[in-house]
């Protein structure tokens, strides 16, 4: 024995290579070769789930007027109980820097930003795609509360990845109870669905901004909602949503936009909202920015279920209320009329002022241009006419 205590001269050296063969045993055995380890090392990576890994979630909420703090509050607490919760809530404010310093006192775990954008629901609606942490944005407008399984709803959609958006059903919560005269076939005057959607999931043009969710990058790609467009404060305009899910759908064929009915809100309406008056005003803006909309996406695209719903839609909605044991009032007739001549009135009126302006831009870029057309359409036998 040595003065260590292990055995010297041939035990010493019998014992090394003992151990050293034992060694490569061990190493031989164990050790994976790089194409092997690699294979690992992704296996370990990927999730234990068979199916694909639910994607993240932001809900955002716009808001403008502490007129509707109650209404916001019921929002935001809808939001914040939902079965699986969102990963995060934003409240992005429209140039009110009193409702943004509320908000931010009495919403702990709510990220309160100010629209960075041009006012308007547009703006504020960018600026939450971009502040947003998710996969997936989610609108909830301020005045609507949505049933506890709506964020369930909307991301169960998302496992088909050619679906790029999903939007639900939007109900009317009125304030003082639907007018005899309001027909359902309108409901989306006070911006909440209507009859003639579809009553099953499926694929849709566009959604209703109170409800509607898309995947975040496809909304970057597509250059966000467009501010020339929408409401600003109370003024009733809007489509800003179809405009962008027409641009959204035309970047990728064969991609879905998909509607959700079990994925449901309840759109709060208020007693300024079932007047005779407003119903005319929102018609009409409707179809101003109907014709807005034709402009940049051209008339086929933006008109598409327009057309379906006055053929189909409003002729069984007529029917129905002129027959003595229908169902729809007949009251209603009146209004079903009203509101299609005043929204035809104001797509009119909106393609007349893009082709003034057309006209005036050509005018002001060649003088000559311009006048030739002018001659060009005068009769014969007119001044200056041949």
């Amino acid at each position: 024995m040595n003065a260590l205590g292990f055995p010297g001269g041939t035990g010493v050296r019998q014992a090394v290579r003992s151990a050293l063969g034992a060694w490569r045993r061990v190493t031989t055995t164990t050790t994976l070769n790089p194409a092997a380890a690699t294979e690992c090392s992704a296996a370990a990576a990927e999730p234990t789930t068979t199916g694909p890994a639910t994607p993240s979630l932001t809900v955002v909420i716009c808001a403008y007027t502490l007129d509707r703090w109650d209404q916001l509050l019921a929002a935001v607490h809808s939001a914040q109980h939902q079965h699986p919760g969102p990963d995060e809530i934003l409240l992005v404010v429209d140039h009110c820097p009193e409702l943004a310093r509320r908000a931010a006192d009495a919403l702990p775990g709510v990220r309160v930003l100010p629209n960075a954008e041009a006012q308007g629901l547009s703006g504020g609606r960018n600026t939450g795609v971009r502040a947003a942490h998710g996969d997936i944005v989610a609108f909830l407008d301020d005045d609507a509360a949505a049933d506890p399984d709506w964020t369930a709803r909307l991301l169960a959609a998302y496992r088909d990845p050619l679906v790029l958006g999903v939007g639900g059903l939007v109900r009317p919560l009125w304030e003082t109870g639907r007018p005899g005269w309001f027909p359902r076939e309108f409901d989306w005057v006070v911006g909440c669905s209507y009859r003639g959607l579809p009553e099953h999931p499926a694929p849709v043009r566009n959604f209703i901004g109170a409800n509607m969710s898309f995947r975040r990058a496809e909304v970057l790609a597509a250059g966000g909602f467009r501010t020339d467009l929408g409401r600003i404060g109370t003024r009733p305009l809007g489509c800003e949503e179809t405009e962008l899910c027409l641009r959204v759908a035309a970047r990728n064929p064969g991609s879905t936009l998909r509607y959700e009915p079990s994925a449901a809100v309840r759109h709060h309406v208020p007693a300024a909202r079932t007047t005779r008056k407003y119903f005319r005003a929102r018609c009409y803006a409707e179809g101003l920015s109907k014709a807005a909309v034709a402009r940049h996406s051209g008339s086929g695209p933006a008109l598409a279920s327009e057309r379906t719903y006055l053929r189909r839609t409003l002729p069984a909605a007529v029917a129905e209320g002129l027959r003595p044991s229908g169902a729809a009032p007949t009251g209603t007739v009146p209004a079903l009329a009203t509101g299609v001549a005043a929204t035809v009135l104001g797509y009119a009126v909106g393609r007349l002022h893009q082709a003034v302006e057309r006209a005036r831009s050509l005018a002001a870029r060649s003088p000559g241009k311009a006048a030739l057309r002018a001659l060009a359409l005068l009769p014969e036998g007119a001044p200056g006419g041949r």
